[in-house]
């Protein structure tokens, strides 16, 4: 068997190709470590409003949180937590997809693709959201801090 230069570059090179890929989108994601913090806040939010969890939703919250719902109201803080947690509903699946997230000093623009699923306890109707969602969090001392939400519906 005979095995020129060209079959040995074919292969190699599209083999080049991929990793130099897979290398060069892994440091184009890599996350700085305050791009991180606030990564892990967004997913410990999710889980929050995935549990009803009131307490883990003000430690998350900035006191001067504005909540903007898809159907135009907006409620602060107090409203958002007290609603969140009523129990009227439960979330039975919450997603947050493709989130994005850009620090720019002590705030942090954060979007994403929210989809979800929830039932209402009475009656146990089920509803889904389709959702753009924008965050700005904000570092406060050594925290960061969901400041803002807006969300529209896809």
């Amino acid at each position: 068997m005979n095995i020129s230069r060209r079959d040995l570059a074919g292969p190699s090179t599209v083999l080049g190709l991929v990793v130099v890929g897979i290398l060069g989108t892994r440091a184009a994601n890599a996350l700085t470590a305050d791009e991180e913090a606030v990564a892990k806040r967004l997913e410990a939010f999710r889980s929050a409003q995935m549990a009803a969890d009131a307490k883990a939703l003000d430690e998350l919250c900035a006191a001067e949180l504005s909540y903007s719902h898809s159907d135009a109201h907006i409620e602060d803080k107090a409203t958002f937590i007290k609603n969140a947690t009523a129990g009227k509903s439960k979330f039975v699946l919450l997603e947050y997809k493709d989130p994005t997230i850009r620090v720019v000093g002590d705030a942090a623009i954060v979007r994403f693709h929210w989809v979800a699923e929830s039932e209402a306890i009475p009656d146990g109707k089920k509803s889904s959201t389709n959702l753009h969602i924008l965050m700005n969090w904000q570092k406060q001392g050594t925290s960061w801090k969901l400041l803002s939400r807006a969300s529209t519906k896809l």
